[in-house]
């Protein structure tokens, strides 16, 4: 859940056929909070995906300018947004992983920020836990070990440039058609390892962000996005729906764990995994990517206190 500070306001895309240095801008795909993203092609004709930077509740933009006019008290935080969009550009631009968004070319124009990245064929996660729904199936055990082999692997890649995505879920998780896995977005990136400057409101959508996202007074690292992967997981086996959210779990933790609810259907091992990522305490949750990495390929969970799994 995109969370700012000021009350919405009308944000314009850009239209299409728009010029925007040397890429053609096509039909919106999606809009968040802080940004919206547009099919566009390069001057060979090559598609490609572009990212614009636009917070809808720091600024508006009417169909008859490019330029968005930015609200004077939300100024401050709008520029500060702005160099946190273009530094999230230029840390992507440096990492080429197979599992991980490619960044292209970005660049300042209409007063505000554009990412361009390679298009890829395919379909998200959410789409693909949509049609299982709709045919009433149940994903595969094989199908999500293969998917978050690959997927971690992307992510221990971006832990290894001290950075956290701290926005993993269904939405953000692209499958190609050939099902291998491309995570995506990581505008929430900028509040990363050591990068947190509260200079704006963070990023995060409930269900699937770790308590410490939302003020626990516990610090971020890698078990953040290891959080995430755990409610991702947990939503997969629940044919797309979002967990409990973390915060309401603080409370009064009445999410079912996986061990219970699909005990028999999938196997133990992947069960207490999701429910060791989900762990409330960050202690309690997977250090590493690598050590969840790990389990999922295969190897034996060998944990020196097991009796957290019961519940």
């Amino acid at each position: 859940m995109d969370q700012a500070v000021s009350s919405p306001s009308v944000c314009h895309p850009l239209p299409e056929g728009h010029q925007l240095d040397q890429y053609r801008i096509g039909r919106m795909l999606s809009r968040g909070g802080f940004s919206i993203v547009y099919m566009a092609c390069d001057q060979a004709g090559t598609p490609v995906v572009v990212k614009e930077y636009l917070p809808m509740q720091l600024a508006q933009r009417s169909a008859d300018s490019p330029v968005p006019v930015v609200f004077a008290e939300s100024q401050g935080m709008f520029n500060n947004g702005l160099r946190s969009f273009m530094e999230e550009a230029r840390l992507l631009a440096h990492i080429r992983h197979p599992n991980i968004v490619t960044v292209l070319d970005f660049a300042k124009a209409n007063g505000t920020a554009y990412i361009v990245m390679r298009y890829e064929q395919g379909h998200s996660l959410e789409e693909y836990l949509g049609g299982l729904r709709a045919r009433g199936e149940a994903i595969s055990e094989r199908f999500l070990r293969g998917v978050f082999v690959r997927l971690l692997s992307g992510l221990r890649e971006v832990h290894s440039q001290k950075l956290l995505h701290l926005d993993l879920k269904p939405a953000n998780i692209y499958l190609r058609d050939d099902e291998h896995p491309v995570l995506l977005d990581f505008g929430a990136a900028r509040w990363g390892l050591g990068l947190d400057d509260g200079s704006l409101a963070q990023i995060f959508t409930l269900g699937f962000a770790a308590p410490e996202q939302q003020c626990a007074g516990e610090t971020m690292g890698p078990w953040t996005d290891i959080y995430a992967i755990g409610a991702t997981l947990y939503a997969c086996l629940d044919a797309g729906k979002t967990p409990l959210a973390a915060g309401l779990r603080m409370d009064a933790d009445v999410l079912e764990p996986a061990q219970r609810r699909w005990a028999r259907i999938y196997s133990t091992q992947l069960l207490e995994v999701i429910d060791w990522c989900m762990q409330l305490p960050v202690e309690a949750r997977p250090q590493s990517v690598h050590a969840l990495q790990k389990v999922l390929n295969g190897e034996l969970l060998d944990l020196v206190d097991p009796g957290w799994f019961q519940a």
